[in-house]
């Protein structure tokens, strides 16, 4: 499948071809996606959790 369109519409394709300081920007609807889909065994559930910095 690699270099067709099913490939090129692939999450993991657009996160792999950022730059290393390009950031990949998850809106809040997304966010609740994953979250859902990981809680229901779907996808791998999200690994990221908040620092203290980031609780503000």
């Amino acid at each position: 499948m690699q270099h067709t369109d099913v490939c090129d519409d692939c999450v993991v394709s657009y996160v792999c071809s950022r730059e290393p300081n390009e950031a990949v920007v998850v809106d809040l609807a997304e966010l609740r996606a994953m979250r859902m889909l990981g809680e229901a065994g779907l996808v791998p559930r999200l690994r990221h959790s908040r620092t203290a910095d980031d609780r503000g």
